[in-house]
Formats: C-alpha cells, structure tokens, sequence
C-alpha cells in the first residue's frame, strides 16, 4: 500500500482534499451532529464526536474497498431498514439531551467517550455516507496506480483525517460558546435536543 501511496499524483491528491473541503464546509449532517454535541457537552465532545464521525467514515471506506455498499443500491429495503435505524437513534439522543438539565463538565473523559461513541453509531447507521464514498473515491482512482482498493483506502484515510480537523474545530467552537452561556445551559442541551431531531427527521424523510 505504501508503493501505492508513492505512486499516486500529488496533483490529484491535493484535488481531491479540494473537493473534500467543500464538502466540509457544507452544513451537513455530520456538521450539525458535531455542533451539537459541542454545546451540549463543550470542546473537548465536540472534537470526539467529529472523531468518532471520522472512524464511521473510515468503516464506510473500508466496505466501498471491499464493494459491499453496492448492496444497498440492489436493496432498497436493506437501505431503508439502516436509514429508519439511524433516524430512531437520533430521536433517542434528541429525547435523552431534552431531559439533560444542561451540560456536566464534571463528567470528564465520560462525556468525551460517550461523544465519540454517538458520532461512530450515528455515522455507521447514515446508509448515505457509505453510498457517497463509493460514489466519490474511485473517481480519483486510477488502475494504472496500483491496486484500486489500496488508493480507496488511503483517499478514505485522507477524508477521515480532513473530518477530524474540519469537524474538530467546529465543535472547538461549539464548545467555547456553550462554555460562556452557561448560566443558560440548560437551554444548550434543549438546542442540541432540536438540532438531532431534525436530523433524524431529515434522514427519515430523504
């Protein structure tokens, strides 16, 4: 795979991040879930969940890499079924940061935990992420280079470590803001209560 890596354009690479960084600074899904998760639970959740996000990524690759995501597209029940999934979980944190009585910042690496572990569950059951990676990173393959799955799986490493950053610094922000309104906290985690239910709706109803 190193061979690979070497033997890949660095023109196409720095294209590709390009391309990445518009889709990172889209409000999208994963952007709203790290907000999200850094005012209800301040920076340091907010960089775990955009972690955690990274690593569902990374598993998404992993199955574009190996061609399973192509299932999907051949059944749309077994797409609906983790789609519906995905919406349901979000419910639940929306349900579970409504009765929060607001952020704890006594929680420590608890709450940095349980962030990651929300952002890796709430990525793996997005049945779009794995669609668009294997929609997305062949385009910036090239058989000639080595083998395809080699580069899908550096290209999908690249993506992951751009999310972590792009996404880690939203939810740094996130976190701050939560952190000076804390006299209102418990109006952060009813904000991040509304944020996960509209996710959960948009993704039930896409």
């Amino acid at each position: 795979m190193i061979a690979t890596l070497f033997a890949m354009d660095p023109w196409m690479i720095v294209a590709f991040m390009g391309a990445a960084f518009l889709l990172y600074i889209t409000p999208g899904a994963d952007m709203m879930f790290t907000i999200a998760s850094g005012l209800s639970g301040g920076p340091k959740a907010g960089v775990a969940a955009a972690a955690g996000i990274s690593c569902g990524v990374l598993v998404h690759v992993l199955i574009a890499a190996l061609g399973l995501a192509a299932l999907l597209l051949a059944y749309p029940k077994a797409y609906d079924a983790i789609r519906y999934a995905g919406a349901a979980y979000l419910l639940y944190l929306a349900v579970v940061s409504w009765r929060a009585d607001g952020p704890s910042r006594r929680e420590g690496r608890a709450a940095v935990g349980r962030a990651f572990k929300r952002g890796f569950i709430t990525n793996i059951l997005n049945p779009k992420v794995a669609l668009f990676v294997l929609a997305f990173l062949p385009q910036f393959a090239d058989p000639a280079l080595g083998p395809v799955w080699h580069q899908i799986l550096l290209l999908g490493l690249f993506l992951a470590i751009g999310g972590v950053i792009t996404d880690g610094l939203v939810g740094i922000f996130a976190g701050l803001f939560a952190t000076r309104m804390t006299r209102i906290s418990g109006l952060m985690g009813k904000v991040s209560s509304l944020v996960f239910a509209g996710l959960a709706a948009r993704i039930a109803l896409d």
